[in-house]
């Protein structure tokens, strides 16, 4: 009889014999050589920051960031930047639903006509809305006689945000969705609860994560938007000018120095950042 059998405790080679810790497995079977690409992808996603660290003249830091115009394009770009994931997430949500629970085919095209704001240039998505709600586009047009303007004003910031970002939201929720599953969504339906009740508290609680996510992502992306802003929206200090486009121009030397912009540039990172990281947190609690 084993000393496992007997109820004594193991001896300390019985021990040494026994499963190690996941955690202490997981690199066992990474190959070596593995560690040079991921050791340089790393560094091409932290050197351009640490260039930027090391370039940045701190004397002016303080002064720049809390300039009256870097202060008014972040919070030009706070604004917009929710009020465009709010959008998202009032039109995204539904989206991903109907993309998660429709067959193959239709899933495809709705995911395809989603991302392809994802592999476009944000600057073809500009002269797209531009297309569709300028002065002689295909709705401009009927919205100017209504006397309704949208380019070149703070409502096409947002929309200009919410169709880059909306992308980001969708994929996330959908993939929180099919990964949950139908199965207690059918069980809920079967005991008597209507389609909106089981959507309220059966589909959104289990797809949490990937929502909580996927607003984060949206957010952040919304927040650094430049493209389809520039051309849609313009660079209207205190009407269109967000912290990207405020950037741009103090790069570009508009009365200001380069150091400014690149004091910008470090603001709008730790902004960033801390979105990231209050989430980070958020989720690492609701793990536990």
């Amino acid at each position: 009889m084993t000393a496992a059998a007997r109820g004594d405790s193991p001896t300390p080679d019985a021990a040494s014999s026994l499963p190690e810790p996941v955690a202490r497995r997981r690199g066992e079977h990474l190959p070596a050589w593995l560690l040079i690409p991921a050791i340089i992808a790393v560094l091409l996603l932290v050197l351009p920051f640490v260039a930027l660290l090391v370039r940045l003249d701190w004397a002016t830091v303080p002064a720049a960031i809390t300039s009256p115009a870097a202060l008014q394009a972040l919070g030009l770009s706070l604004t917009t930047a929710a009020i465009a994931t709010v959008i998202c997430a009032i039109l995204g949500v539904p989206l991903a639903v109907a993309m998660a629970r429709s067959p193959g085919w239709l899933a495809s095209v709705l995911r395809t006509l989603t991302t392809l704001p994802l592999v476009l240039p944000p600057l073809v998505g500009g002269i797209a809305l531009l297309a569709l709600l300028g002065r002689n586009g295909l709705l401009g047009g009927a919205l100017a006689v209504s006397g309704i303007r949208i380019p070149f004003t703070t409502a096409a910031v947002v929309i200009a945000q919410a169709f880059v970002a909306l992308p980001f939201l969708v994929i996330s929720i959908e993939g929180a969705l099919r990964a949950i599953g139908t199965e207690h969504e059918r069980v809920a339906a079967g005991l008597g609860a209507s389609r909106f009740t089981v959507f309220r508290r059966v589909t959104l609680p289990l797809a949490a994560p990937g929502l909580i996510a996927g607003t984060v992502l949206c957010f952040a992306r919304a927040l650094g938007e430049f493209g389809a802003t520039a051309l849609f929206a313009g660079n209207a200090a205190g009407v269109t000018r967000t912290m990207p486009l405020a950037i741009y121009t103090a790069f570009n030397g508009a009365g200001v120095e380069e150091d400014t912009a690149i004091a910008l540039s470090l603001l709008l990172i730790l902004v960033a950042l801390a979105v990231l990281v209050l989430v980070r947190g958020w989720r690492a609690g609701a793990v536990r």
